[in-house]
C-alpha cells in the first residue's frame, strides 16, 4: 500500500471438475510448451498419478519427463536437482503434480531456470521479490491434495541451507498459468492427510480474513472458503469417495490461497519452524497452533472471529472452541506434545517463528515472547 492505494489481483486460469486432468496437454500447448518437466514426489508416483499425467502429456504430443525427488518439506537441493532435470530434458515448461511440496518446488525450479541469484536473495521477508522478473517458464499445476492452494498461489516455500529456516519466496511471476482441479485425484488421500490438509485450507482462510490490511475481495473469498470447510471437511475425511466433499475442499484450498495474498498471521509463523525443525506436516502444524492464536487475537479481532465461529459451529461459545471441536471431529490431536514437541523445543522454535514474516500481518502485534507463549499454549 502506498499513498492510500491498494492493488488487487487473482488471475490464474482454473479448470475444475472430475476429469479436469485430461486437459493437461491442451493447457501446456496453450502456454507454448512442447517439452514438459513433470515435478512430483514419491507419493504421487506410488499411487500412479504421476505416470498418468506423463502419459496424458505424451498422448497429447508433449514430450514429458518425471522429476520426483521432492521432500515433504522441500529443501534447496530439491530445487537445484529439478533445475538439472529441466535442462537435461530440454524442457520448456513445468507441470507440477501433488500437494504443496511439489507445487511449491516446481515454482522455484521454474524461477531458478532463468534467475541465477542464491535462493536466499528472494526471501519475501527481506523484499526479495524485487529480484524476480519476467521470463519464468510457464507452469501448469495439478493439485492432488486440498490444503495449500499452491496451484493458484504466487509463492513457493523452501527450507534454505543458509538459514535453516522455512522461507517464503513470493512474486506474481511465480503464478501458474493454469490450475487443473480434479477431485478424483484426491481420493487416494488417507483420512489423516485429508484432515491435516483441510485444516491448512481453513487456516489460510481464517488468517487471511482477520489479517491486517484492506482487501474486500480477499475477505469475501476467505469467508466463502470457510463456509466450504464447514460444509465439506468432516465429510471428506469420513467418506473419502464423496467427490462432492472432495471437490468442496479443493475449492476451499484454492480460495484460501487466493485470499492470503492479503496476508497471514501468527499461526503460520508458528507452523513454519515446526516443519523445518521437527519435520511436521504443515497443515497439522497449523491445526495444532490455530486455537491458541485465535485466543491471542480475540481482543483485537472479536467481530471477525465471531463471524468465523458462526460459520464453523454456531453452538460454540468462541471461535477457538469451534476450531477445537472441528479438529477433534476429524481425528487430529489436541496439542503439540502428541507430535513430540516439548518445552525444551520452545526457545529455538520461537526464535525461528519471530524471524518468519507471516506474523507481521497478524491483527495483534507479536513479540518473540508472545510466540513462545503461543507454542506453550499449544503443547
Amino acid at each position: 500500500m502506498s499513498d492510500g492505494l491498494v492493488t488487487w489481483a487473482f488471475p490464474t486460469t482454473i479448470v475444475f471438475g472430475a476429469g479436469a486432468v485430461r486437459t493437461v496437454a491442451d493447457h501446456v500447448k496453450r502456454v507454448g510448451g512442447a517439452r514438459a518437466l513433470v515435478v512430483c514426489d514419491a507419493g504421487v508416483v506410488k499411487v500412479g498419478i504421476a505416470e498418468r499425467v506423463r502419459a496424458l502429456l505424451e498422448e497429447g504430443g508433449i514430450a514429458a519427463a518425471l522429476y520426483s525427488d521432492v521432500d515433504p518439506n522441500p529443501v534447496e537441493k530439491n530445487v537445484f536437482d529439478g533445475v538439472a532435470a529441466y535442462a537435461a530434458h530440454g524442457a520448456q515448461c513445468v507441470v507440477s503434480v501433488g500437494g504443496g511440496s511439489p507445487l511449491d518446488t516446481a515454482k522455484l525450479i521454474a524461477l531458478t531456470v532463468t534467475h541465477d541469484r542464491p535462493l536466499v536473495d528472494y526471501d519475501d521477508a527481506t523484499g526479495g521479490d524485487r529480484f524476480i522478473g519476467a521470463g519464468v517458464p510457464p507452469i501448469v499445476a495439478i493439485p492432488t491434495t486440498a490444503g495449500t492452494g499452491s496451484e493458484v498461489g504466487r509463492s513457493g516455500v523452501v527450507t534454505l541451507a543458509a538459514t535453516g529456516r522455512k522461507t517464503v519466496i513470493f512474486s506474481p511471476h511465480l503464478l501458474a498459468r493454469a490450475a487443473l482441479l480434479d477431485p478424483e485425484l484426491t481420493r487416494s488421500m488417507p483420512n489423516r492427510v485429508t484432515a491435516a490438509t483441510g485444516f491448512d485450507a481453513l487456516t489460510h482462510c481464517l488468517e487471511a480474513y482477520v489479517s491486517l490490511g484492506d482487501h474486500p475481495m480477499a475477505d469475501a473469498i476467505a469467508l466463502g472458503g470457510l463456509e466450504l470447510c464447514a460444509a465439506h471437511l468432516v465429510r471428506a475425511v469420513e467418506h473419502g469417495d464423496d467427490l462432492g466433499a472432495r471437490g468442496g475442499m479443493m475449492k476451499a484450498a484454492m480460495m484460501g490461497a487466493v485470499a492470503f495474498q492479503k496476508g497471514l498471521g501468527a499461526c503460520h509463523s508458528l507452523a513454519h519452524p515446526l516443519s523445518s525443525e521437527k519435520g511436521m506436516h504443515h497443515g497439522l502444524a497449523n491445526a495444532l497452533g490455530l486455537p491458541a492464536v485465535i485466543e491471542f487475537n480475540e481482543a483485537v479481532a472479536h467481530e471477525r472471529l465471531d463471524r468465523v465461529r458462526a460459520l464453523l459451529d454456531p453452538s460454540a461459545k468462541t471461535c477457538a472452541e469451534a476450531v477445537r471441536r472441528l479438529r477433534a471431529r476429524v481425528g487430529l490431536p489436541e496439542g503439540l506434545r502428541a507430535e513430540g514437541v516439548t518445552e525444551a523445543d520452545v526457545a529455538k522454535l520461537a526464535d525461528k517463528a519471530f524471524e518468519d514474516a507471516c506474523h507481521r500481518s497478524n491483527p495483534r502485534p507479536c513479540t518473540r515472547e508472545d510466540l513462545a507463549s503461543l507454542y506453550r499454549a499449544s503443547l
